[in-house]
């Protein structure tokens, strides 16, 4: 019988998962914009990033702690099977955040910025990445069901595949789009919220391109995620859901309703999170036999999800109010007057 602390354990997990890949994926996203649009846009990252992007971080912290402390199965085949991928991805955490502080806070104009702005970019790409292919190996039916196995069956089979790889395009374009349409509510003229409109409907049928990828990788190698997906309606009409919202997007775009922008993409990144979701409840991992680690067999004891769920309870009437405060101080000013 599940316990209902383990199902309200899950929902807070989830929606840190969703939290984090809209802000998040906004912090990311903004690197991988500079790559394509160079010191163009480095002025606007830095002024949207700086008062925030640490806060960021904290979405992807509750879920570690979830799984660390609420199912533990989970978190062992997460820091054993794909150790590697997720050692590279906290890697690129580390230098992106460093690289980031020290252009953003360093007081001398020098050759350095140039260096820090490099790491910056393409250490938020590795980053969104690997956090993909990490992602993919819990859904995708590539982690074996045993210990016992050569170390590239174990540790480099479960990611380093065409299924994995897709993903992390997918999100890779996912962030880059995100991150676009909310910094067109930072721009200072209109020719940097045009240059940047502009590159966010690229990115979008860049999101849908890689997005069929991940399909098309699937079937091809066999896998169980087109299946999966498919046989769940709910899923599908999500899908179509957040694909019927692009016109309204792109209408919100020409309008310059940058907040009304903002809450509709987050929407629809909900919708495409939901989706996965629905199509994984109640299994937390599939195995590449086709057995499932579910929340049935993978939960702490009802002891310890209980007093999980009130800490958790708890944290989040502490941190809301706070975050809800620091995004209202520093983001409270629309930039770019419509009319200009």
């Amino acid at each position: 019988m599940l316990s209902m602390y383990t199902e309200l354990v899950m929902i807070i997990m989830g929606i840190s998962l969703v939290l984090y890949m809209i802000l998040g994926g906004a912090d990311f996203g903004a690197g991988i914009i500079e790559i394509f649009t160079g010191n163009k846009g480095n002025h606007t990252v830095s002024r949207a990033l700086a008062p925030v992007w640490e806060a960021n971080h904290m979405w992807l912290i509750i879920a570690i702690v979830i799984l660390f402390n609420g199912f533990p199965k989970v978190y062992r085949i997460l820091s054993t099977n794909l150790h590697i991928p997720v050692l590279v991805f906290l890697i690129a955490i580390v230098f992106r955040g460093a690289a980031f502080t020290f252009r953003h806070y360093d007081a001398y104009e020098d050759k350095s910025k140039i260096l820090y702005s490099y790491i910056f970019r393409y250490s938020s790409l590795v980053a969104v990445f690997f956090l993909g292919i990490i992602i993919s190996a819990f859904f995708g039916g590539t982690i074996p069901d045993t210990n016992v196995g050569s170390f590239t069956e174990l540790y480099i089979n479960p990611w380093f595949n065409l299924f994995s790889m897709a993903t992390g395009g997918f999100l890779i374009t996912l962030s880059a789009y995100i991150a676009a349409m909310f910094l067109l509510g930072e721009v200072t003229t209109n020719e940097e919220y045009d240059l940047i409109s502009n590159f966010s409907k690229r990115l979008f049928a860049m999101s849908v391109f890689t997005g069929l990828s991940i399909f098309i990788t699937s079937y091809l190698t066999e896998l169980v995620f087109h299946n999966l997906f498919f046989q769940h309606p709910i899923s599908i009409v999500a899908g179509i859901l957040a694909t019927l919202l692009v016109p309204v997007i792109f209408r919100l775009i020409h309008q310059k309703k940058v907040w009304q922008l903002r809450f509709t993409v987050a929407t629809q990144i909900t919708l495409i999170m939901a989706g996965w979701f629905i199509i994984q409840w109640p299994n937390l991992v599939v195995f590449s036999n086709g057995s499932v680690l579910s929340m049935h067999n993978a939960a702490s004891p009802k002891i310890t999800m209980k007093i999980l769920f009130y800490a958790l309870a708890i944290g989040v009437v502490i941190i809301f109010p706070g975050l809800f405060y620091l995004f209202k101080l520093f983001k409270s000013d629309n930039n770019l007057d419509p009319k200009s």
